[in-house]
């Protein structure tokens, strides 16, 4: 069974709207107490045709290509597919934790992740953004998958926003 969950990040990405006589209030951001885990990756040359990197544990070097839907040679990896790649991943190992947390684990054992990540433009604002598909294969159990959902970093970090600290390289 293939089940559909969506998320477009343009549609979370604002704060609280003041409006005369109203306010509207949206989501809150996740802030974290400690840093168990940190990834380290350096992108350089031409952006979505450039060079992406990580220092961290075995590392990993890839050359990147702007994909043939946009015009580029699609001779390399893109933004898009890391993205969908290690979000796929984690909703996997987050189903899976949470399934041995409710003695669920036979449930999730052959689980399979597809996620789809889409580039488009969003409404009402310039640029880019992205929408999420994600099909949960081999579970039946929709509160489980939901659960795996919830728990999930990538997850949280969409449906709630997470702190992004821009600064200049010293």
């Amino acid at each position: 069974m293939s089940l559909l969950f969506s998320r477009t990040l343009v549609r979370h990405a604002s704060r609280t709207v003041v409006r005369p006589a109203a306010t509207v209030p949206t989501r809150g951001l996740i802030t974290l107490k400690d840093h168990k885990y940190s990834a380290h990756a350096t992108a350089r040359g031409q952006g979505r045709n450039g060079q992406v990197k990580s220092d961290d544990d075995c590392g990993l070097e890839l050359r990147l290509a702007m994909p043939r839907s946009l015009g580029g040679k699609g001779d390399g990896q893109n933004p898009e597919q890391l993205f969908a790649m290690g979000y796929a991943a984690c909703f996997l190992s987050a189903l899976q934790m949470v399934a041995g947390q409710t003695g669920k684990t036979d449930k999730a054992r052959n689980a399979v992740v597809h996620t789809q990540v889409h580039l488009g433009q969003p409404e009402g604002m310039e640029g880019f953004a992205l929408q999420v598909d994600i099909q949960v294969e081999g579970i039946d159990d929709m509160e489980l998958i939901q659960a795996g959902h919830k728990a999930c970093p990538y997850s949280r970090a969409l449906a709630h926003g997470a702190v992004v600290n821009v600064t200049k390289a010293q």
